[in-house]
């Protein structure tokens, strides 16, 4: 439950003196929602690279089928985050599965055109050498084109992961919970300038620091930063 108290001395209050107050007022509660908006997030795009990457070294192996499986994905893309929000809650219902799901769906097309790219741009003179070496085929994928291609598939990692926390505060409307009912809470407030910041600054940082942090993990995966140390 909120606990906001003490309305007329709110009243007199400017939206960051109220924010603060808010937080002091309902610091556990924030956490709490701040951690079930992350690992929603985290979920659906950890589900997704696990579907995304090895399809995305597939279709690099059989070009043929690449058109085909990033227009499907392109198509998902397409569709507005909460029409997709409110078809899925129609089969599985209202709560945290649906906005999983959506987030599993939105970030398949990153990670997927991200890990297609990086197989693709894997020089074929390493390719053969590797062969030369007597490589197996799964050998040459995970000591030869993963390691060449992590950080171009780092890269769609970072985009779906931004794109997934932004999904996930519209979950609110499917009963998910997150930063984005705290959102939500203060649009339904008569004066909730102060909660509407309580969840979107959280919101805000939580995406700058998902960047970040995955934009400095793609740079130390970079080959040829690898190289040059």
């Amino acid at each position: 439950m909120l606990n906001i108290e003490g309305l007329d001395e709110l009243s007199q209050m400017n939206n960051v003196q109220q924010l603060i107050y808010y937080v002091q007022q309902n610091g556990p509660y924030l956490w709490d929602q701040f951690v079930r908006h992350f690992l929603i997030s985290i979920y659906g795009v950890l589900f997704a690279a696990l579907v995304a990457i090895p399809l995305g070294f597939y279709i690099a192996r059989h070009s043929k089928l690449a058109d085909w499986v990033v227009g499907a994905a392109n198509v998902i893309q397409t569709i507005p985050s909460l029409a997709m929000l409110s078809i899925l809650m129609l089969g599985f219902g209202i709560g945290v599965n649906t906005v999983i799901i959506t987030v599993f769906l939105y970030s398949l097309l990153p990670i997927v055109k991200n890990t297609y790219a990086g197989v693709k741009s894997v020089d074929n003179a390493l390719i053969d050498a590797a062969k030369g070496m007597g490589m197996t085929r799964w050998q040459q994928t995970y000591k030869v084109e993963l390691p060449m291609a992590l950080s171009v598939i780092m890269a769609g990692l970072r985009n779906a992961l931004v794109v997934a926390i932004g999904v996930t505060a519209i979950g609110t409307f499917v009963g998910a919970g997150g930063l984005g009912d705290i959102i939500q809470r203060g649009v339904n407030a008569s004066q909730g300038g102060a909660i509407i910041l309580a969840g979107a600054i959280p919101t805000a940082l939580m995406a700058v620091a998902a960047d970040l942090v995955l934009a400095w993990l793609e740079r130390k995966l970079n080959p040829a930063s690898r190289i040059s140390r």
